[in-house]
C-alpha cells in the first residue's frame, strides 16, 4: 500500500498527475480536487479493504444462511466511543494540514466545517436509526460521526458551513444504509462498518465537492483560474472531474489489491484454520487470551 497503491494515486491527484490536469487538458473544472483525502485516503483504503474481505470471506458465525448477517459485538463499546473522539480530535490536524502551506485564511473555515460535519453525521445516524428501529444505537452513532468527517474531508476548504452540515448529515444516513446493504445484500462481513464509513462516505465526499463548492476559493488551483465551483454553482465539469477521479480510484485500488491479496492467498493462504479462528489469534501468536470473557459460537 505505502510503496505502490497510495503513492501512484496520490500523485495523480496531488502531484500534478493526469487527474489533477483534467481541467487544463479537458476543461473539467479545476481537475479532480480532493483537499484532504476523501478519495486519496479513505475511498482508496476502503476499496483495498473490500477486496481483501471478499477474498478472505466472512468470519465464522457472521453470516448464517437462514438468518443472514449476525452481529458479533466487540468487547468494549465505551472504549470504541472514546476512540472516535480521539479520531475526531486528530481530524482537525488531518483536514487543516493542507491549509498550513500558505493558505492560512482558510484554516478557520476548515475547522468549522470539520466540526459541523462530524456533529451532523452523528446526529443524523442516531435519529435515522431511532426512527427505523425505535432505539438509539451507540455504535452506528459513532460511525455516523466518522461518516461526517470522511464526507467533508474533500471539500472542507471549498464549501460554506451550511453545506458542511448537509454533507455531514447525508454521510451519517448513508453509512447506515450502506452498512446494511453490504451485510445483508452483498454478504460482506464488515466488522466495524469501516468499508461503509470510508468507502460509501469517501465517494459521497468527492461528489459533494463537485456539487457544493461555492467558488470562494481555489483560484489558480491545478493551473485553472477562477474559484472552484461545483454543479450547484454553475460548473458541471467539476462534478465530471470528481466522478472520473472516483472511478479511477476504485479501479486502481481494486486491480492492484486483488492481485496482491490473491497472490498472498495462493502462496501462503490468508485464512487461519477454523479452530484457531474460534479460539482467537492471541493464543497461537501470543500464547495468551486477550479477552477471556469473549467467545464466538460456531454455527
Amino acid at each position: 500500500m505505502s510503496m505502490l497503491v497510495y503513492p501512484v494515486y496520490a500523485n495523480w491527484v496531488w502531484g500534478g498527475g493526469w487527474l489533477s490536469q483534467l481541467g487544463v487538458n479537458f476543461g473539467l473544472g479545476h481537475g479532480h480536487v480532493d483537499f484532504a483525502g476523501s478519495s486519496v485516503v479513505h475511498l482508496l483504503g476502503a476499496t483495498a479493504a473490500l477486496t481483501g474481505v471478499w477474498i478472505l470471506g466472512p468470519r465464522i458465525g457472521s453470516m448464517i444462511p437462514t438468518a443472514g448477517a449476525v452481529p458479533i459485538p466487540g468487547h468494549h463499546l465505551p472504549m470504541a466511543i472514546i476512540g472516535i473522539f480521539i479520531l475526531g480530535f486528530g481530524w482537525f490536524g488531518f483536514n487543516t494540514s493542507g491549509a498550513l502551506s500558505g493558505l492560512d485564511s482558510r484554516i478557520s473555515l476548515v475547522v468549522m466545517n470539520t466540526m459541523l460535519a462530524s456533529a451532523a453525521g452523528a446526529l443524523a445516524a442516531m435519529f435515522y436509526l431511532y426512527f427505523k428501529i425505535d432505539r438509539f444505537d451507540p455504535g452506528m452513532t459513532a460511525n455516523g460521526f466518522l461518516a461526517g468527517l470522511v464526507s467533508i474531508t474533500a471539500s472542507c476548504a471549498f464549501v460554506a458551513p451550511w453545506a458542511a452540515l448537509l454533507i455531514g448529515a447525508t454521510g451519517g444516513i448513508l453509512v447506515c444504509v450502506s452498512s446494511s446493504f453490504l451485510e445483508h445484500a452483498l454478504k460482506v462481513d464488515d466488522p466495524v462498518g469501516a468499508i461503509a464509513v470510508h468507502g460509501a462516505c469517501g465517494s459521497w465526499g468527492i461528489l459533494a465537492l463537485g456539487l457544493f463548492a461555492d467558488g470562494s476559493y481555489g483560484d489558480g488551483l491545478n493551473g485553472v483560474s477562477g474559484g472552484l465551483r461545483g454543479l450547484f454553482y454553475g460548473d458541471a465539469g467539476q462534478l465530471g472531474a470528481e466522478i472520473i477521479g472516483l472511478l479511477a480510484c476504485v479501479l486502481w485500488a481494486f486491480v492492484t489489491c486483488y492481485c496482491f491479496f490473491k497472490a498472498t492467498d495462493l502462496i501462503w493462504g490468508m485464512r487461519v484454520s477454523p479452530e484457531v479462528e474460534l479460539k482467537g489469534l492471541d493464543i497461537p501468536e501470543c500464547g495468551t487470551q486477550a479477552y477471556p470473557d469473549f467467545s464466538v459460537r460456531r454455527f
